[in-house]
């Protein structure tokens, strides 16, 4: 009896091949299985009520009060530090706020309600909304209540203060000790060291005008100092000559850097040699306020 041919090609292959056919066929199966097993829908998953939804809505609804509550709160504020954003949320206008800021450019400050009213011009029911709101330093806070009370604001506060001395001899800046600066007015331990840190740096000072670089030393301090203290013996200076010199030679001199040296180099090259301390306000990005000073560390001849 002859096989059927379907049944012939079959035997056609070899067994290995038929057994690699039957185990494909099987692994097919199972991931196909696998697959929709995990894909079906839970069936524990519980149904969304209207109860449920409800519940959640009032929820979130909640959620929202919460945070306009907490968007509508002032916090205690100090009114010297308003700025253009937190004035138009109080509802100040935009004349009130510059009133606030041009005053505040100047360095000063309100100290009371009634100042910042009298300063901005806003009206009173803003400021019977907003006065509990301000905020101002504690010492601020002492100095309106002992003067409310008709109370020195300063009595019994601080030591008496003992007042140095107008009767200072002149003395030179160059070999002028911390003692001796702090005998002036304004100056103690902090100021007198920056200075006499700034001066030996450069070797000792050839004007008494350069203590007005000492950084953050305040105007009146300077003033006092020059008042009390002049150059008598200037210290020994190496000269560079400013039409020669290269940057490297000119960028170590005070108050120079390497910025400042390339400056006038490329001046030089271009326009020739500098005759005296005028032309160095030809040069671009010079420091002005300083040629007096550097131009006593430079030498002009051609």
């Amino acid at each position: 009896m002859k096989s059927n041919k379907h049944t012939y090609k079959w035997y056609y292959y070899t067994r290995s091949q038929r057994y690699g056919f039957v185990c494909l066929v099987v692994v097919f199966l199972l991931i196909q299985g696998a697959l929709l097993f995990f894909s079906s829908t839970p069936t524990n998953v519980p149904y969304r009520t209207e109860t449920n939804y409800l519940q959640s809505k009032a929820y979130i609804d909640s959620l929202y009060v919460i945070a306009n509550k907490k968007r509508d709160t002032i916090y205690p504020f100090n009114p010297n530090f308003i700025s253009d954003f937190k004035g138009m949320t109080l509802g100040m206008t935009t004349e009130q706020i510059d009133r606030l800021h041009a005053f505040r450019k100047q360095n000063k400050y309100v100290n009371s309600v009634q100042e910042f009213q009298n300063l901005t011009q806003v009206s009173n029911d803003w400021i019977a909304k907003y006065k509990g709101y301000f905020k101002f330093p504690d010492w601020v806070i002492e100095r309106n209540n002992r003067l409310k009370n008709g109370q020195p604001y300063y009595a019994n506060r601080y030591p008496a203060y003992e007042r140095k001395s107008d009767n200072i001899p002149i003395k030179d800046i160059n070999t002028a000790t911390a003692e001796d600066l702090q005998l002036v007015r304004g100056i103690g331990p902090g100021f007198s060291q920056r200075i006499i840190q700034d001066r030996d740096k450069y070797g000792g000072y050839v004007s008494i005008d350069q203590v007005r670089f000492v950084y953050y030393l305040p105007e009146e301090v300077i003033e006092s100092v020059r008042k009390y203290f002049v150059v008598k013996q200037i210290p020994p200076i190496n000269k560079v000559n400013v039409n020669n010199a290269s940057v490297d030679e000119l960028k170590r001199l005070p108050y120079m850097n390497y910025y400042i040296a390339r400056e006038i180099v490329k001046h030089r090259s271009m326009n020739g040699n500098l005759v005296n301390k005028s032309d160095l306000n030809k040069i671009g990005n010079f420091p002005l306020d300083k040629i007096d000073i550097i131009s006593l560390y430079l030498d002009f001849k051609n």
